[in-house]
């Protein structure tokens, strides 16, 4: 399964270690996960708090059970969440192979351009105004999170694969 919400990323990457901290280890209701969020993170919104949650599925570091959500034994080493951001982030993979296969940096227009067709038609019917905004955005966020995670760098105001 892959993940389509990307929170803003923090200004470092063990605030991962921390909001992975704040889902318990007994199955907990949504609310109560957000509500821990909220509080550990100093989030701005329970909206926000449900993208953190939903994130941390995505990389493995919770995951909903019959009784509610609680954290995964996965400890959330740099190699574990490039992994699994890379596989299970929809968008993720993409994104980094277009800045593999790019002779230089690219800015979030060009990488949104390569990506653009891979939207789910679904998406489109849903936000019929907004969704070429909403997936700029979002592949905006994958690409300060794939700098963040040591995936790629930024690069003459754009970003490259890391190392490149």
């Amino acid at each position: 399964m892959r993940f389509k919400l990307v929170p803003e990323p923090p200004a470092s990457v063990e605030v991962v270690a921390e909001a992975r901290r704040a889902i318990p280890l007994v199955p907990g209701s949504e609310d109560d996960c957000t509500a821990r969020l909220l509080r550990r993170l100093d989030l701005t919104s329970p909206d926000v708090a449900r993208t953190w949650l939903t994130f941390l599925r995505a990389l493995d570091l919770a995951e909903r059970t019959p009784s509610g959500f609680r954290r995964t034994r996965t400890d959330p080493t740099p190699e574990h969440l490039r992994g699994a951001f890379r596989r299970r982030v929809f968008g993720a993979d993409e994104a980094l192979s277009a800045l593999a296969e790019a002779d230089g940096p690219r800015s979030v227009d060009e990488v949104y351009e390569t990506f653009r067709d891979r939207v789910p038609t679904w998406e489109h019917y849903k936000n019929p105004s907004s969704w070429e905004e909403i997936w700029h955005d979002r592949i905006g966020r994958v690409l300060e999170w794939s700098v963040l995670l040591g995936l790629a760098d930024r690069a003459d105001g754009g970003y490259a694969a890391a190392g490149g």
